[in-house]
Order: C-alpha cells, then sequence, then structure tokens
C-alpha cells in the first residue's frame, strides 16, 4: 500500500445542499465542521469535492488512522453534541450517503485535483486487478478501493437532524488525477461497468467526477 491515504480508515460522504444553503454550508464546513472533526484523535486529512459532472454537489472524504477512530468515544461524543451551527446547516442536507470503510487497497504516487469516484454495490476484493490496472493508467495519479465496515452504525444526534437516512455504499473506488475529461475517459475505459462486470458479475455502479474545493490536514 502506498501512501496515498495516511490511515487504514475513511469515512465517506457525498450529500446535496437545499436550494438557497450552497454559501452557508460552505462557511460553516471550513469555518467550523473541518477543524472540529480534525481536533478528533486519529483524524488525519479532511478533503472537500464539488461537482464538476457529478451527483450530489459534494463528496466529503475524511483520512483516519483505522476504522475505529469513527466509533472512538471521542469522535461519537462530537456527532451526540452539534453546534448550534451545526443544528442550523445540517437539516438542510439532501441525499446523504455516509459510509464508514476500511482500506483495502492504495496506489499511486500523489493526490490529483479531480476525482472519479465509483459507488459499486459489490465485494471490494473482487476489484484489485482492475485498481492495478487503473495505476498504471498515464492519466490517474492515484486509486483507492474501500469497503464498507460492516458493524451497525449507531444514530447520533447529528444523523437525526437529516429528513432521511443515510445511505451507504457496500464498495467505494476513488480514482485520482488531474485533468476531469482525461480522468472520466479512464474511469469509463478501463473501469467500465462491463469491466467491473467481468471482475465481480452484474453490479450497481454510481459514478461522479469532482474537483478538489478545500483540504485540512
Amino acid at each position: 500500500m502506498s501512501g496515498l491515504l495516511r490511515g487504514k480508515g475513511v469515512l465517506a460522504i457525498w450529500n446535496g445542499i437545499a436550494s438557497g444553503y450552497d454559501a452557508e454550508f460552505l462557511r460553516w464546513h471550513v469555518g467550523q465542521h473541518l477543524p472540529e472533526r480534525m481536533g478528533v484523535p486519529g483524524f488525519l486529512r479532511a478533503r472537500r469535492y464539488v461537482s464538476a459532472q457529478a451527483h450530489p454537489r459534494y463528496f466529503n472524504f475524511y483520512e483516519v488512522a483505522d476504522v475505529g477512530v469513527l466509533e472512538s468515544e471521542a469522535y461519537l461524543a462530537r456527532l451526540n453534541a452539534p453546534t448550534d451551527w451545526t443544528k442550523a446547516v445540517v437539516p438542510h442536507f439532501t441525499e446523504t450517503s455516509r459510509t464508514l470503510c476500511g482500506v483495502v487497497h492504495c496506489q499511486g504516487h500523489g493526490c490529483g485535483g479531480v476525482i472519479e469516484t465509483l459507488r459499486i454495490d459489490a465485494q471490494a476484493e473482487f476489484l484489485l486487478p482492475l485498481v492495478n490496472t487503473l495505476a498504471e493508467h498515464p492519466d490517474v495519479s492515484g486509486v483507492s478501493l474501500l469497503a464498507r465496515h460492516e458493524a451497525p452504525v449507531k444514530a447520533s444526534s447529528e444523523s437525526q437532524m437529516r429528513a432521511v437516512p443515510d445511505k451507504s455504499s457496500r464498495t467505494i473506488l476513488l480514482i485520482e488525477g488531474v485533468e476531469a475529461a482525461a480522468l472520466s475517459r479512464a474511469g469509463r475505459t478501463v473501469a467500465s461497468d462491463e469491466a467491473i462486470a467481468g471482475h465481480c458479475g452484474q453490479a450497481s455502479v454510481q459514478r461522479g467526477v469532482y474537483h478538489l474545493d478545500f483540504l485540512m490536514d
């Protein structure tokens, strides 16, 4: 495993935001939420991406020492004591997908400014040969394969503020690069739906291309 990711765990979150609330979401996310999360022991880096060719609009990606960090008393205490600002923003989240992940494999030579996310309903390990092929593509700077941590997710004060229960993804494939069109082509050739099916059978695949908007470490 390369140093592309800083830990062995990831919290991957996709969300939209209700019309008219984007500016407040971004102020809250940068000014309070990310610093608060990065203050939890074991949180190593946070990234926020915004849609280039994707739905929902935002992809948020936290690298943690291991998945146990996401079940720790320190983190759960934050989830169960939302600030007033959090209480004002989180109810306006839409289409939220939130997955606690273990890192199955990652390789590459750096974080790109563009990322393609694939949410795949299949067993992650079946996709390892495809990850190796993607990592050799000239338009790809890094690839990460993540598998959902299957322990039950505890409801929290923060999650209960969202109108619809969070979804999650069985397997997540992240492909990084520097140019959106080239990265999308790489994803749709090397990691086409047909190529994925060739490794793990027919599986639902949700794709999106995002630009890096903010990073904190």
